[in-house]
């Protein structure tokens, strides 16, 4: 919403920019999706380290 309140804002200012703008997000969005992609293989890859790298005192803490 506040993208949209902002894109409105910009709208009235100066249309022509608001306008290529609205053209080329959808080009930038495509652009940047293996960017996002690969992060969340690395997140999830970096949560699974963190997991094995936990899990000793985890379960030593499950039995005491």
């Amino acid at each position: 919403m506040v993208k949209f309140l902002l894109w409105c804002i910009l709208f009235v200012l100066c249309w022509p920019i608001a306008l290529f703008a609205l053209v080329i997000f959808p080009f930038v969005w495509l652009i940047l999706l293996p960017f996002r992609i690969v992060g969340v293989a690395v997140g999830g890859a970096l949560h699974l380290v963190w997991a094995l790298v936990t899990l000793p005192a985890r379960v030593l803490r499950a039995v005491v």
